[in-house]
């Protein structure tokens, strides 16, 4: 291993000296009384992308408010029923204050997760023939399940590539993927016989790139609705739905402050929520029905799509999460974990092993301008092999670290990190494919996935630098192991 005059001086010396993070310091004081649990037994968080973490005071909230009240099942008159109708739709008010939306122009509706606001769309909108879906090769799978949507209604499915060692997507490829079969015409166009879907996140759960809010407006002026993808890119960056006007946005509330789980959201514009016809109804959906008149009567409002009895106990607790993070304020969360990713990029690329090669394979932009609090990279060895992930995995765990491993349910992003190329994805090979370990026997490739580090509200400069000292310590100058016995992968 290299001596320590080798290497950049301390995380603490370096982000002491920069004013932007010194304005920051009102995290640290958070850290040290909301979110002192995360310094118990030397743990460090390292994967806000996966889930955020809840402050003290929101469950001391959620603990308080139903000890001192009763609610019941909302779908009905009664006074624990009214109680919690009443909180669900201060619930709804506050989501829209938080992203600045006009009540008028959008509505919220609650789903279990950002999966559930992605299928909502994919299952109700109007597919067809003359309605395309364009997606980015960088996205979620809870986005690219909605391809098969479209495919089983007819509907032309188009992927935009991710270009360059950034990993970023070029706009010309988006415009050309919007206007393929149209001529290159805007809409509307002579003979049209539906709009299209776009669907991009606004930041990438792999890479961390932020694609352009701009495209929303882009893609509107080619006559598609938007599907923006916010989960990732939310937590840390303030996304203003009066400047930018996206048909739907999908979210999970964990993800921007770790409680409540197993509640998200589709923000909506009514306008593109009232041309949404749903295959199916259910429980608090429906005006009336009739079972031997074969009839049923949506509801015309944002009601009709959730489904059966909300979460109407964690619903409320939404609320108080804006408001916390509000009360914190998102720009500062945005300018410390823009200043921890920085940081961290640049230690991580100088880091050399003895014979002058890398240790680290950085996957996306090399820097933070443009990007989120997502790291995504592997080890490599003196020799340049790639340190497989499963490997990282367990010694980081054994460690004391909680990052993610994989390919974190994004494929393309995968993809295009790898070099996997359309020459190597054959049907005829993919079609015997039944797991990831096959599919990565299949190309002959020489690791299963990343490593990623992602950094959140409560991330301090500590958590960063211990993790680059575990990195040096444990890998740095590690010759190839033999081949050691690791768990198969599950999952992508």
């Amino acid at each position: 291993m290299r001596s320590d005059a080798a290497h950049p001086a301390p995380v603490t010396a370096s982000l002491a000296a920069d004013p932007a993070y010194a304005a920051t310091r009102r995290i640290d004081a958070l850290r040290a009384t909301e979110y002192q649990h995360l310094d118990r037994d030397g743990h460090v968080y390292l994967d806000y992308a996966g889930a955020g973490v809840p402050a003290r005071a929101q469950v001391v909230a959620h603990q308080e408010r139903l000890l001192a009240g009763l609610y019941g099942n909302p779908h009905s008159e009664n006074p624990t029923s009214a109680a919690a109708g009443a909180q669900v739709e201060a619930a709804r008010r506050a989501v829209l204050r938080f992203f600045r939306a006009d009540p008028a122009e959008y509505a919220v509706v609650f789903t279990p997760n950002a999966t559930g606001a992605c299928r909502l769309v994919g299952e109700a909108y109007g597919f067809a023939r003359a309605s395309p879906l364009v997606l980015t090769w960088d996205n979620h799978n809870s986005v690219n399940g909605v391809r098969e949507y479209a495919r089983a209604a007819g509907a032309p499915v188009r992927y935009v590539p991710l270009t360059g060692p950034d990993l970023r997507v070029a706009e010309a490829d988006v415009v050309a993927a919007l206007t393929a079969g149209r001529g290159g015409r805007r809409w509307p166009w002579r003979g049209a016989a539906g709009r299209g879907l776009f669907a991009y996140p606004a930041q990438s759960n792999f890479t961390g790139v932020q694609h352009p809010l701009g495209w929303v407006e882009l893609a509107q002026r080619h006559g598609y609705d938007v599907l923006l993808d916010a989960a990732a890119f939310a937590p840390t960056n303030r996304l203003d739905l009066g400047v930018v006007h996206p048909e739907f946005v999908c979210l999970s509330w964990y993800k921007l402050f770790g409680y409540p789980t197993g509640v998200g959201a589709l923000v909506a514009r009514r306008d593109a929520l009232a041309r949404l016809r749903r295959p199916w109804f259910a429980g608090g959906t429906i005006r009336a029905v009739s079972v031997q008149g074969d009839w049923h009567r949506p509801l015309d409002d944002e009601s009709g799509f959730e489904d059966g009895t909300l979460n109407f106990l964690g619903i409320p607790d939404v609320a108080f999460g804006l408001d916390w993070l509000d009360g914190i304020g998102v720009d500062l969360v945005h300018t410390r974990v823009g200043l921890l990713t920085g940081w961290l990029l640049e230690r991580l690329a100088a880091l050399r092993h003895g014979n002058g090669r890398p240790l680290v394979q950085l996957y996306g932009p090399a820097t933070a301008d443009g990007r989120g609090g997502t790291v995504a990279f592997n080890f490599r060895h003196p020799d340049g092999s790639l340190v497989d992930e499963r490997l990282v995995a367990r010694e980081s765990s054994a460690a004391g670290f909680s990052v993610r491993t994989g390919c974190f349910c994004n494929p393309g992003a995968g993809e295009g990190a790898f070099g996997i190329g359309r020459g190597s994805l054959r049907r005829t090979l993919l079609a015997r494919v039944e797991t990831i370990d096959q599919y990565l026997a299949a190309l002959r490739l020489p690791t299963g996935g990343a490593v990623r580090v992602s950094f959140g509200l409560a991330s301090n400069a500590r958590d960063a630098e211990r993790f680059v000292a575990f990195a040096e310590s444990t890998y740095l100058d590690r010759e190839r192991p033999a081949d050691a016995a690791l768990a198969p992968r599950t999952r992508c």
